[in-house]
């Protein structure tokens, strides 16, 4: 509960929004401390380009292979008039825990902590790594960082992102995107003085709800509750007055790939759906990345990790909509899985929660997993 309290104190928020944007160094530096205390090598890094942004990789044991738990620090922004808690104060109430960040997702570090402090690490095989990352809630620079450098290489990685302890072997990746008109203001009493943003966006959004159609009739995994890629419409600004035509509109939506339509195909197929648009109208519309695309993740579904998950937890492996950093954690060459206590419902939500039934099953899987894969004692 200390160590909880004390990760819910420190604000650590990532937006692109910079009023809200915050370091996560005072987390990251919590979390050194407490490794350190554990018998880790603890190392510390900032990210090229991202003053106050921090990575950080603790290790117990020796050379490559074993088990990693991985995790970010920062935490979604949050509406202070829905809040009934304060964001920063851990509340326990009614057998809950609440607070900002304490399933998604600072609080799995204290699990993580609660479970190996009663272990016996000294009879480790290969080494465990507690990997914590900067910016998942938007860039996903700090797990880009890690698989860019290639410097750890485990066996196997659980990332603790609230799945109700239910193993996660595939989910679908993100791309936001937006689309910026621009046209040229004028009077509205004569429209051909001028070239309306408005308009020209309206033809654009009829081609994007027709790739939507597309997507839905030609693509599809029937592992995800929502089969094939998507593509939402999320937020249009453009004009100033009634009494003038429109000389700039920007739409920002996002798509969700799948295994197998990656984002290069979605990409090819959004421009193939603006480009009469384009030609109509030259030099008008600008499509641009709100960030670097997400890719899907998607791990063998009989590897050794997903069964060993799934005997532990109790519970069949699935795929979900949402998106982590594991496409990026993949890509050290290890089998990953998702797996942490809490609700993805409760997530990005006013008084987010962790329902206290999760405590014991959870330090118990994650026992259970670093005795499976770095101990003497489990071979």
């Amino acid at each position: 509960m200390d160590m909880y309290r004390d990760l819910i104190a420190l604000p650590s928020i990532s937006s692109t929004e910079s009023s809200w944007d915050q370091s996560n160094e005072k987390v990251i530096r919590l979390l050194a401390d407490w490794f350190s205390q554990l018998g880790f090598a603890v190392e510390v890094t900032e990210l090229d380009g991202l003053p106050g942004k921090f990575n950080m990789v603790a290790t117990r044991g020796e050379g490559d292979g074993g088990l990693l738990l991985a995790g970010h620090t920062d935490t979604v922004p949050y509406d202070e008039g829905r809040w009934t808690k304060d964001p920063f104060k851990l509340t326990e109430e009614n057998g809950r825990l609440y607070g900002l960040g304490v399933i998604d997702m600072k609080g799995f570090f204290a699990f993580i902590i609660e479970a190996l402090k009663d272990m016996d690490l000294s009879k480790l095989t290969k080494p465990i790594r507690i990997l914590a990352t900067a910016d998942e809630e938007t860039t996903m620079a700090g797990a880009r960082a890690i698989a860019s450098a290639m410097a750890i290489k485990p066996d196997y990685a659980v990332i603790g992102e609230p799945t109700g302890l239910v193993p996660v072997m595939m989910h679908k990746g993100h791309m936001s995107e937006g689309i910026r008109i621009t046209g040229k203001s004028g009077h509205s009493s004569d429209p051909a003085n001028g070239v309306n943003a408005l308009e020209i966006m309206h033809k654009v959004m009829g081609r994007l709800l027709d790739l939507q159609r597309q997507l839905k009739e030609n693509y599809g995994n029937t592992h995800f509750k929502v089969p094939q890629p998507t593509l939402n419409l999320g937020s249009l600004f453009g004009g100033d007055s009634p009494n003038r035509i429109c000389a700039c509109c920007e739409l920002n939506f996002d798509m969700r790939p799948i295994p197998g339509v990656g984002p290069d195909e979605l990409m090819g197929l959004l421009h193939h759906a603006i480009e009469p648009i384009k030609q109509q109208y030259p030099d008008a519309l600008e499509l641009f990345h709100l960030h670097e695309p997400i890719p899907a993740y998607s791990t063998d579904p009989n590897g050794e990790l997903v069964r060993a998950a799934a005997e532990i937890s109790g519970k069949a492996a699935e795929a979900v909509n949402y998106c982590t950093e594991a496409p990026f954690i993949n890509q050290l060459g290890c089998q990953t899985i998702v797996l942490g206590p809490g609700h993805i419902a409760q997530a990005h939500q006013p008084d987010e929660y962790l329902d206290l039934s999760f405590v014991k099953p959870t330090i118990d899987i994650i026992q259970r997993l670093v005795g499976r894969f770095c101990l003497a004692e489990a071979k």
